[in-house]
């Protein structure tokens, strides 16, 4: 009998705690998920796509040689962005993670370098998928034109303009596409979702409190994504 109670227990918090997730989720996949957008390549969505990247001042950011930040107050990077390092810091770990041949990459516990071969690869592949992810956060609006992307340009209801990037490879989820907002200017206020890891298509997060770092480079600090809110903080860069 006592088996019996804790089992009827134990389904109904279950219950209690899973029901309203699920409420939830049905709710925002009704109201948010959309399928991906139909657009045109070619000239006219280069043409945009370089409108955009005049915008937020290009060269400023290819002239950046060094970008510090914080990313939800939880990792913290210092990019050598000429040399292809970057330094990847949470909790008591760091990387000193190699971009180019992330191989060479160094992990360290307490400044002290790893001994174990099997834990440092396994922070250094952490490391990978931190920066892939936060780094996106905030640069994704100069990877335009990187190696395996595909620009379209997508009409909206309201007689704007929008831009749709794909990427075919690269990063950590190859595939993923993104449907960019923006202003009169051509700079970018938001963009929609298309990725492996969100389970609803078309969910979307603005791009905004933009900060000129010292090299003249514009990057976000913030983005509210439904009721979430993600924090790019102690932002620097420099030539």
């Amino acid at each position: 009998m006592k088996l019996k109670k804790i089992f009827k227990i134990s389904a109904g918090v279950l219950i209690f705690i899973s029901l309203p997730s699920l409420l939830l989720f049905c709710f925002l996949y009704l109201k948010y998920n959309e399928p991906l957008p139909t657009g045109i390549q070619g000239k006219e969505a280069d043409a945009l796509a370089y409108k955009m990247l005049e915008a937020l001042d290009y060269k400023a950011f290819e002239s950046t040689n060094y970008i510090e930040w914080t990313f939800k107050g939880r990792h913290h990077y210092k990019w050598e962005k000429d040399k292809n390092i970057c330094e990847v810091f949470w909790k008591d770990y760091k990387v000193r993670l190699n971009l180019a041949d992330v191989s060479k990459s160094q992990a360290f516990i307490h400044s002290f370098k790893t001994p174990d071969d099997k834990l440092s690869k396994k922070l250094i592949s952490k490391a990978v998928k931190y920066f892939n992810n936060d780094s996106f956060w905030l640069v994704a609006p100069y990877k335009l034109f990187d190696n395996g992307t595909e620009r379209r340009l997508v009409n909206l209801e309201n007689n704007k303009k929008a831009l749709l990037i794909t990427y075919t490879s690269g990063g950590s989820t190859p595939g993923d596409s993104y449907l960019w907002h923006l202003d009169d200017n051509a700079k970018p206020t938001s963009f929609q979702m298309w990725v492996d890891i969100l389970p609803i298509d078309g969910l979307e997060a603005t791009w905004e409190a933009w900060v000129t770092t010292e090299s003249g480079a514009q990057l976000p600090s913030f983005h509210k994504f439904g009721v979430f809110g993600l924090e790019n903080t102690h932002i620097k860069g420099t030539l």
